[in-house]
């Protein structure tokens, strides 16, 4: 199946506020999304990705036929680490399993790599979210460590895993 990144468009709304409403994605994902996630924080979300500052923020839809059925970005870091980005992403559950995510990662970071100056692409998925990890693992990050006792989620204490991609020394 294959999936195309591209910027986010109004359009999108419904399906992000669909996707952010599923608890089971919300769960690995940072806190701060309001619950349930409306079309109008959809809205707010998107109008701010296509505003922000193009050589530090590089948000896209994952697409399957243009419909946008999961997130994608990189965030450039500031000071020291002004050549790294994290990266964030997730995908509408009934999509899960299918390797599309894997693909809109390879995706995003050929595209980071070719048109900027960062090094550096990391990821901190929950230790236990084993499909996030597989992700990273098959787009060819590699493990640099497990962040111990590193989260609070949900009440409980979590420990996370650092993957991080670079540049190749050519590039």
């Amino acid at each position: 199946m294959n999936c195309t990144i591209r910027p986010w468009r109004m359009s999108d709304a419904m399906d992000l506020a669909a996707a952010l409403s599923d608890p089971a994605i919300l769960n690995n994902l940072r806190d701060g999304l309001p619950y349930p996630y409306t079309e109008k924080d959809a809205e707010d979300y998107i109008t701010a990705m296509l505003c922000a500052d193009k050589s530090a923020v590089f948000a896209y839809a994952i697409c399957l036929e243009d419909r946008a059925v999961g997130s994608i970005g990189a965030f450039r870091q500031s000071n020291i680490h002004f050549r790294t980005a994290e990266l964030g992403y997730y995908l509408a559950r009934e999509y899960w399993g299918r390797g599309i995510v894997t693909e809109a990662v390879r995706q995003l970071c050929e595209r980071v790599f070719a048109q900027t100056d960062i090094l550096r692409i990391y990821a901190e998925p929950f230790s236990d979210n084993v499909g996030s990890r597989r992700v990273l693992e098959k787009a060819g990050f590699q493990l640099e460590g497990i962040l111990c006792r590193n989260a609070c989620k949900n009440g409980r204490v979590l420990d996370m895993a650092l993957y991080a991609l670079t540049r190749r020394p050519e590039e």
